[in-house]
């Protein structure tokens, strides 16, 4: 029902009394859904003469594009790092889960592994379109093993690697292959790292810069080079310095090339990053900022000892820490949450908030066509939001896939 005119002859769902945000700003129009697109009423109108076979009214709700989220670890009981004859399952069961949240589309993340995890796991988690049955799979996100162990975080040190002579046979050695990656996070001050960037970038990966100790002359050859992300910025990397800023000077960098700019990914969980942290990223580089969730498997389910791939994490309130540790091992805040989180420690705009949700990871991914947006053409993956942004429903492909239960008729 996608195109031709099996879409020409779907029905046409006009939902109204809502603002749409489109090219940064909420616009007091209708939004137009057939055959799972945004569709342009003018041409529909004009070309077709056709009107609306259905009116749903939103309530004066805000329409956003739906929630990306590029890194999250599992939930829900469900750890991506952990080898079982089943991945899929547990993958299902956290794309369902999250669409509560607003998400429409996630990478699922693993962190630093054994080889014989990513050999059994990255196998069972193809790309996979978003629907009813829960948010679309982008690709994996692999995060390590690749990188720094002063900054490693709740990486295990034991299963850390650097890159050998023949760096990116080394690579797919490691990972056993690459069909359903996504991005890569690695610390570009590894021996070869570079010609691994400019391998994974000529595949079409994303490579993020992260767990990293690098300077940022270091960091300004890896985008050179082909890397277009940061990884949660701040955490696991050196501190902000006047004279070398590392990493973070990359916000504000005059070296990188013609046309390009980062994009970083910020845990806005009120746990990861000071308010005031949030608003020196936000305020030097807003248009490269995503928000991530970094969300561990215990995400939504309380207080206790959980696991991150080989390790155990202990949970107290809002916070997750490797057990028996004060590091930080990931977050248990939703996507929506950090959404409503970074609008508050900023002051920044609804626009602003939403797109960092949603346009921004879309660019990131070169999905902007397609996915965080609501032009017309665009998927019709989007959320209903009140004023106080709290997931009222969420659509994929046009169709209702969760509304809270309050919303329902």
């Amino acid at each position: 029902m996608r195109g031709g005119q099996g879409a020409a002859r779907a029905p046409v769902i006009q939902f109204t009394n809502c603002r749409i945000l489109r090219g940064g700003a909420l616009l007091r129009e209708d939004l137009w859904v057939r055959g799972g697109r945004i569709l342009d009423p003018e041409k529909l109108f004009f070309e077709e003469r056709r009107v609306a076979d259905e009116q749903r009214d939103c309530g004066g709700c805000i329409l956003a594009p739906g929630f990306i989220d590029v890194q999250i670890n599992g939930g829900f009981g469900v750890d991506f790092s952990q080898a079982s004859e089943d991945v899929g399952s547990g993958v299902a069961l956290v794309a369902r889960r999250i669409l509560s949240h607003g998400v429409t589309s996630f990478c699922p993340t693993l962190v630093t592994s054994p080889l014989e995890v990513y050999h059994k796991v990255l196998p069972q988690i193809p790309v996979k379109s978003g629907g009813p049955h829960g948010a679309g799979v982008l690709g994996v996100h692999l995060e390590g093993p690749f990188i720094s162990r002063e900054k490693r975080g709740a990486h295990p040190e034991a299963h850390l690697r650097s890159f050998e002579a023949d760096a990116f046979q080394d690579l797919l050695a490691t990972y056993g292959g690459l069909d359903n990656v996504r991005i890569v996070t690695l610390a570009p001050e590894l021996g070869h790292s570079h010609e691994v960037i400019r391998a994974l970038t000529a595949l079409g990966i994303c490579v993020s810069l992260g767990h990293s100790v690098a300077d940022l002359g270091t960091a300004e050859e890896a985008v050179q080079s082909g890397a277009t992300f940061i990884t949660h910025l701040f955490n696991a990397m050196l501190p902000f310095h006047h004279r070398d800023p590392g990493i973070v000077g990359l916000l504000t960098s005059d070296r990188l090339p013609a046309g390009r700019h980062i994009f970083y990914g910020m845990i806005a969980d009120g746990i990861h990053t000071n308010p005031a942290a949030l608003r020196i990223a936000h305020r030097a580089h807003p248009k490269g900022l995503v928000l991530v969730t970094d969300a561990v498997p215990a995400l939504g389910l309380g207080n206790g000892r959980h696991t991150l791939g080989q390790q155990e994490v202990e949970v107290d309130g809002l916070t997750a820490y490797v057990a028996g540790t004060s590091t930080l091992s990931g977050s248990i805040a939703p996507m929506d949450t950090c959404v409503r989180h970074f609008l508050q420690a900023t002051g920044c705009s609804v626009e602003c908030a939403l797109e960092a949700a949603s346009l921004h990871p879309a660019q990131l991914l070169g999905l902007e066509k397609r996915k965080g947006t609501l032009d017309f053409g665009a998927d019709a993956d989007f959320v209903v939001l009140d004023d106080s942004l709290h997931v009222r429903a969420t659509y994929i492909s046009g169709e209702l896939v969760w509304q809270a239960e309050e919303a329902r008729p």
